[in-house]
């Protein structure tokens, strides 16, 4: 009797890079690639219409990263299981993808050894996560209910200033910014106004630096 099928989303907006892990995993014969997205916001509707056993998710995604749509998934489907698939290797960033509810950080660079292995240990409900990364992810794994302040001691965005974070780095005017989220150009111009307020910035360019440097975008 051949094995149960693990099915899987990817989520990466390249893509070179989606295809490649299709490709490796479609040689498996127990796993199936049962849909793909390139933007944040659409692998978050992926997943909780498709219920995968596994979610792959790149970090830098346009729109809604991968912490953020990691995030929105968790709350939604609390057991969902999620492999974090990501070039960046910075301590603070394996703290935050952790403490948003993924089970998994695997680097590409890793990918063609290891995304089987990481993919079969993440859907049998254990942490995954590349070697050279193992001290300072169990750290953030074992302490993942633990709140952090900032480090540079300002306030915290909330989830959804962290959105608007990323889509006025990215460049997005007000009136996209309310297209994206559904809301209101009024309401996109007072979260914009309050976001920029808490974090104390004056400027568009002091928040693209700080989105670059919390690894919100990538520059």
């Amino acid at each position: 009797m051949p094995p149960p099928t693990l099915k899987i989303v990817i989520a990466d907006d390249h893509e070179i890079v989606r295809q490649g892990v299709k490709n490796l995993l479609e040689n498996e014969e127990d796993m199936e690639v049962c849909g793909e997205a390139t933007i944040g916001r659409d692998a978050v509707d992926l997943v909780i219409r498709l219920q995968p056993d596994v979610a792959v998710l790149d970090i830098s995604m346009p729109g809604l990263n991968g912490i953020e749509a990691t995030r929105q998934i968790i709350k939604a489907c609390p057991k969902m299981r999620i492999l974090m698939f990501t070039m960046h290797e910075a301590e603070q960033l394996v703290h935050e993808v952790f403490r948003a509810g993924a089970h998994g950080y695997l680097l590409k660079s890793d990918a063609g050894r290891h995304l089987v292995a990481a993919i079969r240990t993440v859907a049998g409900g254990s942490p995954y996560f590349s070697s050279r990364l193992s001290g300072v992810i169990m750290e953030g794994f074992m302490n993942r209910d633990v709140p952090h302040a900032p480090a540079d001691g300002r306030q915290k965005p909330s989830a959804r200033e962290r959105e608007i974070v990323q889509l006025l780095a990215e460049g997005k005017g007000n009136k996209e910014v309310a297209a994206t989220l559904g809301i209101s150009v009024k309401t996109a111009e007072t979260h914009r106004a309050a976001v920029m307020r808490k974090l104390g910035f004056h400027s568009i360019s002091e928040l693209v630096r700080y989105a670059i440097r919390n690894h919100i975008i990538e520059p």
